[in-house]
């Protein structure tokens, strides 16, 4: 092999890449798999997807002995595009964790659905997207980072549409991916640029070469990271590129919902991380008061929209969630904005890292008994929980514990905790304003969750309905009940994950 053709050649670490892998692979499986089994026995492709994403989250434990990296520059072998550093597997725990209880809870929409949701084509979906939503935070170049974007945002599109003949989801489906492109074009467009005024496409290249720009190309590289930034608003769901998802949670499977909340939200920030701390770090006066006013913006409306949802309304509790999650995305940006005044960066990013673990458990559980309920009360209004506690008292204690985690209240000490931790991180960075405006929002939102939990205990109207809990549901809500519980016992444990090894 000749010099120049081997310097081409990069090793891969295949260990440092497994836990994308597996579950891209599983997502194969059993789209072939599918071909071969008959219909009374598709519930084996729920299990399967079950133990991929398993598997997946397991293969995170090798790699907590240290920094990994892989897709190297043969010239240069601290310039990679693959990184499993500390940020990176807490993310992708988050990642493949939520994807799991989503899972979870899909079996048991599958089996309701009769046959109507097609059973390996939404295994091979979710698992695609998973692996996609997995290999993000271990991008390290702008490329991969796009690619790892759309891989998981395409099949999410196709999840949000499954249900055949349903005009709701079709609709869902359309605004989710009309907005979605868009954002993707406008990222793209802003990509280009930076790349044209640096010449590179790795992350920390860009962080040095951009500070140095030729004058005649400091514009087009002020636009470039305008737009990128704009492009990945649109991931997280931020105000004003939010309209698409009070229809899209609605129109979705249930589990899809739960899904798009705690996944969808940890890819669109762990992108805008990546983008804004570790490649711009020298636009901070630009990136940071932007993502301050965002945040202030986008938890004011995700929190006004969910006080203003009527109990009696059809889809009310799915809509309260989704206005909800929008509101939680603004508190997630906070230390983001942060970041750029901070002196320690890195602790600041860590509150984000903090609080998107504590919402990712205490939301998938909302939406984990939301699912239990709809299989008596399709309809999904909130006042259709009036009266749960005389019919499913433990179902009622633990959506009681998740709504008043989400409100900042005890107990839901984990709650109170990724809370202060995020105002903190606006107080040390002398954001005040932002502080401010982050506890009026929290006291907004102390009344549509309280109220929603008061309702739950009170007197039912007409006979409780009982049925038999599915297993897996079971083990859905339980697996957050725990989860929750364990965390606002020992708060302490979630500080581990501050130190984020992004520096």
């Amino acid at each position: 092999m000749s010099a120049q053709a081997q310097s081409l050649v990069q090793s891969v670490d295949w260990l440092a890449i497994a836990p994308p892998t597996i579950a891209a692979v599983v997502g194969l499986v059993v789209l072939v798999t599918d071909l071969f089994v008959g219909d009374n026995r598709k519930a084996l492709l729920g299990w399967v997807s079950v133990a991929g994403l398993a598997a997946s989250a397991l293969m995170l434990l090798p790699l907590l002995d240290g920094d990994r990296s892989t897709f190297c520059l043969t010239g240069d072998a601290a310039v990679c595009s693959y990184t499993a550093d500390r940020f990176t597997l807490v993310i992708q725990f988050l990642v493949l964790g939520g994807a799991l209880l989503a899972a979870l809870l899909s079996m048991t929409a599958l089996k309701d659905a009769d046959k109507e949701l097609p059973e390996g084509e939404f295994w091979f979906l979710l698992l695609s997207s998973a692996a996609g939503a997995a290999l993000l935070p271990a991008s390290r170049d702008l490329a991969t980072l796009i690619v790892a974007l759309e891989v998981a945002s395409l099949p999410a599109f196709a999840l949000v549409g499954i249900k055949h003949g349903d005009r709701k989801s079709s609709e869902a489906a359309l605004k989710f991916f009309l907005s979605s492109v868009t954002a993707t074009a406008v990222s793209l467009m802003g990509i280009s640029f930076v790349y044209a005024s640096t010449g590179t496409l790795y992350l920390t290249e860009i962080a040095t070469r951009i500070e140095n720009v030729d004058d005649q190309l400091q514009t087009l590289a002020e636009a470039g990271v305008v737009l990128t930034l704009v492009g990945f608003a649109f991931k997280t769901a931020a105000v004003p590129f939010h309209f698409w998802v009070p229809d899209t949670y609605v129109g979705a499977p249930l589990p899809v919902a739960a899904y798009l909340s705690v996944v969808g939200k940890a890819v669109g920030f762990s992108g805008l991380i990546l983008v804004t701390v570790i490649a711009l770090p020298s636009y901070a006066d630009v990136w940071g008061p932007a993502l301050a006013a965002l945040a202030a913006l986008t938890m004011t409306v995700g929190n006004v929209g969910a006080l203003r949802q009527q109990s009696t309304r059809a889809y009310s509790a799915v809509r309260l969630l989704a206005w909800s999650s929008v509101g939680q995305a603004g508190y997630l940006l906070v230390p983001i904005a942060a970041a750029a005044y901070s002196d320690d960066a890195e602790k600041a990013i860590g509150s984000t890292v903090a609080y998107a673990l504590m919402y990712a458990a205490v939301n998938l559980g909302a939406f984990a008994v939301a699912a239990l309920v709809a299989r008596t009360k399709p309809l999904n209004r909130v006042s259709d929980y009036r009266g749960l506690y005389a019919s499913r008292p433990l179902a009622a204690l633990v959506l009681g514990f998740f709504l008043l985690c989400l409100a900042g209240l005890p107990p839901g000490i984990i709650g109170l905790f990724a809370k202060v931790t995020v105002f903190s991180a606006a107080v040390d960075a002398g954001l005040g304003w932002l502080a401010v405006v982050m506890a009026v929002n929290v006291v907004i939102a102390l009344f549509y969750y309280l109220q929603w939990t008061t309702l739950l205990f009170r007197a039912p109207e007409g006979e409780p309905e009982t049925h038999r809990v599915p297993a897996p549901l079971t083990a859905a809500i339980a697996l957050t009940a725990v989860l929750g519980i364990a965390l606002s016992g020992a708060p302490q444990l979630i500080l581990r994950f501050s130190d984020t090894g992004l520096f």
